[in-house]
């Protein structure tokens, strides 16, 4: 579905966020690049796109109080997280020749469908939370090489933590899989199956409800009527939302579970406290609080205006932070063009916001990978219960 594609386009083409000093007649020589934001900002996903682009605004902030020679604009790309939208998006992105970089973009899907227009351009891009295996798959059609890098790891070390996550503490779990037919959620069912198999699990269904789905009362019969005790969603936080009312309201007790598109507080306003009440989540990120230190913390207060303790009710912050960041340093290191950026990422090691040296293999993926955090909805707050 194309979703609002005009005013996708036009929000791609506007222009960019600057930060730092006021130029003068002193400095007005600084060179300066732009980075592309890239990331639903309007739609039913927009709180995803909204949160992560705090992290983008904290890295820059303290980027810029470290004087830099090469002033950063930042444009905001809304893609709706709708493949629809990212296709014409990344085509108006990629004309623009001052563009040195994309941070995202955000979703599986809709960085299949901006790859094409961002490989002919020869743009760098780094994602902080687009997971499908297949998009640093060598093999795979839809690939993103070789200018297609991510910071946090795919969905083939997100299944297996899922299904540890969902299942653990419970006794003779009876699983039940749903997914919303998106890139991103079908991959993240692929790579569950040999967890699955390793824990001599065979689920009970494996069902589907497109994205978009509003009513979840027949699913839920027929998950009910199943005996399913676990129910592992694979698909993003509003339509879980809605999945976790009307489990709620069927008397549903079991465990539901959920990767890190539903790791959102729409999915707990959306489903409303109870209904979301014990949900486990997963995701490759961790709370901003946990890792930065108290300049970095300082620095989010002074980008966002908010004080530090709402930083973890936002996700990806960390993600975004460490994927920005990436094009920071290159920056600072004297790689203004697109190739010398691209030859830095490919070729150089970056400090995390947890203080973790990262290098990209060839194919795009942090070497090692990095670990999966576990969340769990606790008197109606997303809490970070550890590494899973």
């Amino acid at each position: 579905m194309n979703k609002k594609l005009v005013g996708g386009i036009a929000i791609a083409a506007a222009a960019a966020l600057s930060f730092g000093v006021v130029t003068t007649s002193a400095d007005a020589a600084t060179k300066s690049v732009s980075l592309v934001f890239q990331a639903p900002l309007t739609g039913s996903d927009a709180l995803t796109g909204s949160d992560q682009y705090n992290g983008a605004l904290t890295a820059l902030q303290v980027y810029n109080d470290s004087n830099p020679a090469v002033k950063v604009n930042i444009i905001k790309a809304d893609d709706q997280g709708d493949p629809a939208v990212a296709g014409p998006v990344s085509q108006g992105i990629a004309t623009n020749k001052n563009v040195v970089g994309v941070v995202g973009p955000a979703y599986s899907g809709a960085s299949i469908a901006s790859f094409p227009a961002y490989k002919a351009a020869h743009i760098p891009m780094v994602s902080m939370s687009a997971t499908r295996v297949t998009l640093t798959d060598p093999k795979a059609r839809d690939n993103g090489f070789p200018f297609f890098h991510r910071i946090v790891p795919p969905d083939s070390l997100q299944g297996t933590s899922l299904v540890k996550w969902a299942t653990e503490g419970v006794t003779a779990p009876k699983v039940y899989v749903l997914d919303d037919l998106q890139s991103y959620s079908t991959g993240l069912v692929q790579y569950m199956a040999p967890e699955l198999k390793a824990e001599k699990l065979t689920p009970v269904a494996y069902s589907h409800q497109p994205k978009g789905t509003t009513d979840y009362t027949s699913e839920v019969s027929k998950i009910k009527a199943s005996g399913a005790n676990v129910v592992i969603y694979a698909g993003y936080y509003p339509e879980a939302a809605a999945l976790a009312k009307a489990l709620k309201l069927s008397g549903y007790t079991g465990v539901l579970a959920s990767g890190d598109g539903t790791l959102n507080t729409g999915f707990v306003t959306g489903a409303g406290a109870a209904a979301a009440e014990g949900a486990r989540l997963t995701a490759p990120d961790l709370p901003f609080t946990l890792v930065a230190n108290a300049a970095q913390k300082a620095a989010y207060t002074k980008a966002t205006g908010e004080s530090i303790d709402k930083a973890d009710s936002h996700v990806y912050v960390v993600s975004t932070y460490d994927a920005t960041n990436v094009f920071l340093t290159c920056i600072k290191g004297g790689a203004t063009t697109r190739a010398a950026i691209q030859n830095c990422i490919n070729n150089q090691s970056f400090s995390t916001l947890a203080g973790v040296n990262v290098k990209f293999g060839r194919y795009g993926d942090v070497v090692g990978g990095a670990p999966i955090g576990g969340f769990k909805v606790v008197g109606g707050v997303i809490k970070y219960i550890g590494a899973k």
